[in-house]
């Protein structure tokens, strides 16, 4: 009998089960794992990067003006006895990424998780009333592009190592439109993010996962900027009435890095206070 061919070109089907552990916490293990996350000198990317390593993985942490992930890396290998190192690298610049990325694996001697988190906030008001496109261009370039040059590199690595889990920080602006304030550059960028990634799943469906997480709205630096009276908005849309912090989100992040979701690719968890439920 002719063997069934898979619908994105990848292969013969079926394709093969993974062995996994019979014990449900060794399947959220990342013992063994190694782990790189960008943007995670601070907020979201620095909590996720110190629960994959409570977790036991080797963990590589990016930044790019914040010195400071040096010594929170030192922090991480002492407390978790897992090796972590932090890596200087601006997301905006390809060869920077992939001179990175390959620089992770060797020194790890692998990669088996890439978080493609930085992101920085739209602070610029409605679009048309922006002079020149220069606001525009700097989040586009960090919230998208940077995505993209991290997912292409890791993505070869990926390949050639044949597995892989791509973790995504969209957020909940990339489902909705937010009020009061005016971030049309912002929604794109994450829409954008949610659509690459389903897409990406689909291309790397014979050897990677890539999936999405969508925050809503989280007490971490990127908001620092909000006043009091349009976060008092804010509370008042979201039926939990508070916004989140970083560490309720990563549980998301561990179900997608680990064995637990294996059969899950192409997915978006929203972790948003129901934002998005009415």
């Amino acid at each position: 009998m002719a063997a069934y061919t898979h619908a994105t070109g990848l292969g013969p089907l079926p394709m093969p089960q993974p062995k996994l552990a019979d014990h449900v916490l060794d399947l959220f293990s990342l013992k063994g794992k190694v782990a790189s996350i960008t943007g995670s000198s601070s907020g979201i990317g620095y909590e996720v990067a110190y629960a994959f390593a409570q977790a036991g993985a080797d963990v590589a942490i990016w930044y790019n003006g914040n010195p400071s992930a040096i010594a929170k890396a030192e922090k991480i290998a002492k407390e978790c006895g897992v090796k972590c190192k932090a890596y200087k690298c601006a997301v905006t610049d390809s060869k920077e990424v992939e001179a990175t990325i390959k620089q992770i694996y060797e020194d790890f001697g692998g990669l088996d998780i890439q978080v493609a988190n930085a992101g920085i906030p739209w602070t610029s008001g409605p679009m048309i009333d922006v002079d020149g496109d220069e606001d525009w261009d700097k989040v586009i370039n960090v919230d998208l592009h940077g995505a993209y040059y991290t997912a292409k590199y890791t993505g070869q690595i990926f390949k050639k190592q044949g597995h892989g889990s791509l973790i995504f920080t969209a957020s909940m602006s990339g489902h909705i439109v937010n009020v009061p304030q005016m971030q049309a550059c912002y929604n794109a960028a994450k829409a954008g993010l949610l659509h690459f990634s389903r897409s990406l799943a689909v291309e790397w469906a014979g050897f990677a996962r890539s999936n999405t997480i969508s925050p809503g709205y989280i007490l971490t630096e990127i908001s620092n900027f909000v006043p009091t009276e349009t976060k008092e908005k804010w509370w008042k849309l979201i039926p939990m009435g508070r916004e989140g912090s970083a560490k309720e989100l990563v549980g998301a992040y561990l179900y997608l890095a680990s064995d637990a979701s294996t059969y899950t690719t192409g997915a978006d968890i929203i972790v948003d206070g129901g934002y998005c439920a009415p």
